[in-house]
């Protein structure tokens, strides 16, 4: 099969997929919504309010089980990131293309959900269900994280707004991939980037808009600030 048409068939493929699991994600709401429309509601005025007060909780419903059926897809299907993979992009092979419908189904629901949910237990349950091996008490306010699957977050961790967290990078046309290991209690400031291969022990702090290169290790209980990090 020519990269043409592997690339045809991921993006046609990727398409049919997600609009399968927005139609299905979309229908809860849409028949919470029927059921309001339903009530015999007088005068016409208060009909208007009670259906425009049904909009939030209409939209809440399809947002989760939009981040449901999209990681139970992405399990199904086995569109992942491959672990420890230099996947040149010009060939455009298969495990390339998994990881970019992977991506696709992540960013979409990042779109949707993620401002509602990010730095709750939901977002916590959306990320763990989409691959991401995560602790107790783990909580991430950012959505610059990506790759799940390559992530392994220990108990009380937190990753905080804007921070960028992932296990891939990009050098030289080659997609390059890596896990990231967050041991237990391990604090990510705000706006700091994380380099794919990081092992970064118990307790660690990591501090606000630093930058830790691809597969450093950080000592547990140390601190690190810096661009790249360096320990105080």
């Amino acid at each position: 099969m020519s990269a043409t048409t592997r690339l045809t068939w991921c993006l046609v493929s990727a398409f049919v997929v997600e609009s399968l699991i927005f139609g299905i994600s979309v229908l809860p709401a849409v028949l919470f919504w029927d059921w309001h429309m339903g009530w015999n509601v007088q005068p016409a005025w208060l009909r208007v309010v009670v259906l425009s007060m049904a909009f939030i909780p209409a939209y809440l419903i399809f947002t989760i089980a939009l981040m449901t059926l999209s990681a139970l897809s992405m399990r199904v299907l086995g569109w992942r990131t491959p672990k420890n993979a230099e996947l040149p992009i010009r060939e455009l092979s298969w495990p390339l293309l998994d990881w970019v419908r992977y991506m696709i189904s992540i960013q979409l629901v990042k779109i949707f959900a993620g401002s509602l949910f990010r730095s709750t237990p939901v977002w916590t349950f959306y990320l763990r269900l989409n691959g991401a091996k995560l602790g107790r008490r783990v909580f991430v306010n950012s959505l610059g994280v990506t790759d799940h699957n390559l992530l392994d977050l220990g108990d009380d961790v937190v990753i905080g707004g804007d921070a960028h967290l992932s296990g891939h990078t990009v050098e030289h046309g080659v997609v390059k991939t890596a896990g990231v290991k967050l041991g237990r209690g391990v604090t990510v400031g705000v706006g700091s980037v994380v380099g794919i291969g990081v092992t970064a022990g118990d307790t660690c702090q990591i501090g606000a808009l630093s930058l830790v290169p691809k597969g450093a290790v950080l000592d547990s209980g140390g601190t690190y600030v810096g661009i790249p990090v360096q320990k105080r």
